[in-house]
């Protein structure tokens, strides 16, 4: 792993495959979805930082008065403009944005851990107090990061993936049947799986400061090697506060399942400019 600063990330983000493979995402999350109905007013004029092959743009853009989308990466600013032509990307660092006006945006949204590449924490820092100033009053900030504290892997797998290779083996009138064999070995195969990944995981984490003091940089070894920032709900929220902003939900990338601090992969949090009732604690 070669990567040991913010210069070997952008130089990540600028691979064309690495940039092509974010370009073929086209969702979002079930816990994206939740809280961008939720939390951002339609009519609203969004920034979406670190926008990376612009897998949120087709639903924000849609709802918001003004859409601008911003990356460091050139290549995936590139790959943006050519899905999309018709709205507005620029290269700019997310850690100054001092070119854009005080109180502009009603939304600032730093999806898929987007704020974790910035690299060292004063970059990551400058970045949450300029989204600050350039939200409106009661304008909100929606970003995810990853969990330190993340070691174990649930089993996974799908029931109808499943039904749909006992139809293939045996056709559709045998096919309940089969899945209802099947199934047994697949839980088991799904369980070896999981405990393999967290034993791996334990491995990597453990001896991590991230882990320990919940709040650090270590190594993500996606696309060969990425310097991550990690830190728990408890440090996100220390810190967005000491901003200026007010915390209002914090939400698991598991969701609809219940989150856990040993197996919640990252955080989704939702703050606003100025203080609004009805704070939720993590769920």
């Amino acid at each position: 792993m070669r990567v040991v600063s913010g210069a070997e990330n952008l130089r990540v983000w600028n691979e064309p495959a690495v940039a092509a493979h974010y370009g073929a995402l086209d969702y979002l999350s079930a816990c994206e979805l939740l809280l961008f109905e939720k939390y951002i007013p339609r009519g609203a004029a969004i920034l979406d930082l670190g926008v990376g092959g612009g897998r949120t743009t087709p639903y924000l853009s849609s709802i918001a008065s003004r859409y601008l989308g911003l990356d460091y990466s050139e290549e995936m600013i590139r790959t943006c403009r050519k899905k999309f032509p018709k709205l507005e990307f620029l290269v700019a660092d997310a850690a100054d944005l001092s070119w854009l006006d005080d109180g502009c945006f009603g939304a600032v949204i730093f999806a898929f851990n987007g704020l974790d590449s910035l690299v060292p924490k004063a970059r990551r820092k400058h970045c949450l107090r300029e989204c600050f100033r350039i939200l409106k009053p009661n304008g909100v900030l929606i970003f995810s990061s990853h969990n330190p504290r993340a070691v174990l892997v649930r089993p996974a797998w799908s029931r109808e993936r499943l039904h749909e290779f006992a139809r293939r083996l045996v056709g559709e009138a045998g096919a309940n049947v089969a899945a209802r064999v099947l199934t047994p070995f697949k839980s088991l195969h799904a369980g070896a799986r999981a405990a393999l990944a967290s034993a791996t995981r334990v491995g990597n984490r453990l001896g991590t400061a991230a882990f320990w003091r919940g709040e650090g940089y270590a190594l993500d070894r996606s696309h060969g090697g990425l310097l991550t920032h990690y830190w728990v709900p408890r440090r996100a929220i220390d810190e967005l506060r000491q901003t200026g902003f007010r915390r209002l939900a914090c939400v698991g990338d598991d969701y609809p399942r219940a989150s856990h601090m040993f197996t919640t992969d990252w955080y989704y949090y939702v703050f606003s400019k100025d203080e609004i009732v009805g704070e939720s604690s993590c769920a």
